[in-house]
């Protein structure tokens, strides 16, 4: 692929999660997060992107979000589990979406806040619609997602590259 080459970087953050009395880490769904998640990878399908790549937190969390969403999509993308997403900061989050092989064309991200709404905040430096405005009223609740697009390599992600395309949540 060039340089020129559209490209999308899918945000989602992880479906709600329980408050047990285990570490943040091992956090697994609540109740309410089962059902988020296969919501959410209805919405996933619904856009009609064929993910080339997932890029998976390892929080417990955020792997039982994917393997419930993922079902709802017509092809299962290549899945990476990435440590370094769990905790991560913005500009931590750019380092990785740079390592991205230029082979790959659209991207899911599943992390967690406060990285995947600060992500899509800085990438964006424009907005289709009012998908920004709905953005900010709304903050990122859990099993959000943003779409965002971009033209070049994933080398040159960096602060205000992409549009956002589309922002969602889940009805509650």
């Amino acid at each position: 692929m060039s340089a020129d080459t559209p490209r999308r970087i899918v945000l989602l953050r992880h479906a709600k999660a329980d408050w047990s009395q285990v570490s943040d880490h091992e956090r697994p769904l609540a109740d309410r997060g089962r059902k988020e998640a296969p919501a959410v990878g209805l919405k996933l399908a619904e856009t009609g992107i064929a993910f080339d790549l997932a890029l998976c937190s390892t929080a417990v969390r955020t792997r039982e979000t994917w393997k419930l969403a993922v079902q709802e999509l017509p092809h299962r993308p290549k899945t990476v589990y990435e440590e370094r997403l769990y905790e991560a900061s913005p500009g931590e989050l750019i380092a990785l979406l740079n390592e991205t092989p230029d082979d790959v064309a659209d991207l899911l991200v599943i992390g967690h806040n406060p990285g995947m709404h600060a992500l899509a905040d800085i990438l964006s430096g424009s907005a289709k619609d009012d998908t920004m405005a709905r953005m900010t009223r709304t903050g990122f609740p859990t099993a959000a997602l943003a779409v965002v697009g971009f033209t070049g390599s994933w080398k040159s992600v960096e602060h205000g590259v992409g549009t956002l395309l589309d922002f969602w949540t889940p009805p509650h």
